[in-house]
C-alpha cells in the first residue's frame, strides 16, 4: 500500500528547501522571454515607442563603439558585440560575475521602421537606438461620418 505524502513529509520539506535554494540563487537575474531559463539575459534592454519613433535602450557597461554591431533586417533589430576579458595571463580571479565573450540579441520590432534613418548613441555604457516609424505604421486620424436615418 502506498502512503500518502503530505506537506510535512521529509521528502516534501527537502523539495521545498531545494526550490527555495534555487530561487534565491537566481533572484534578481532577468529571465529569458519565455521565463523558463534561469540564465541571465545579456544585454538587458528596454523597448518602447511614442507616436513617431521606436526606442531601444541597451545596457552595455564597459563596451566601446568598436565592440558593438547593430543590424536591422525586415522587422528585427539585432545587437551583437563582444566583451573582452581585461585580466592579464598572470592575474587570478577571486570572484567573477561579469561574463566575457561574444553576445547577440535579436528582437522583433513592434512596427515597421525607416531603417535608413536609424540613429544610435552610446553614453555611459547605455546604447540608445532611435528608429523613426514608417509612414504606414504611424497613427492616422479617421474621419467619422454620420449615416442618414
Amino acid at each position: 500500500m502506498l502512503a500518502r505524502i503530505n506537506g510535512s513529509h521529509p521528502i516534501n520539506r527537502l523539495r521545498g528547501e531545494m526550490d527555495r535554494l534555487f530561487n534565491d540563487m537566481f533572484e534578481g537575474f532577468p529571465r529569458t522571454a519565455i521565463g523558463t531559463s534561469l540564465a541571465p539575459v545579456f544585454p538587458a534592454m528596454n523597448v518602447w515607442e511614442d507616436t513617431d519613433h521606436v526606442f531601444v535602450e541597451v545596457e552595455l557597461p564597459g563596451l566601446k563603439l568598436d565592440d558593438i554591431e547593430l543590424l536591422i533586417a525586415s522587422d528585427e533589430l539585432t545587437i551583437k558585440g563582444e566583451r573582452k576579458d581585461s585580466l592579464g595571463e598572470q592575474d587570478t580571479y577571486h570572484r567573477r560575475e561579469r561574463g566575457t565573450g561574444c553576445f547577440g540579441r535579436t528582437i522583433r520590432l513592434p512596427v515597421d521602421v525607416k531603417a535608413d534613418e536609424v540613429k544610435a548613441t552610446l553614453r555611459n555604457g547605455v546604447l540608445l537606438v532611435t528608429m523613426p516609424k514608417a509612414e504606414e505604421a504611424r497613427p492616422r486620424k479617421v474621419e467619422v461620418k454620420s449615416l442618414p436615418k
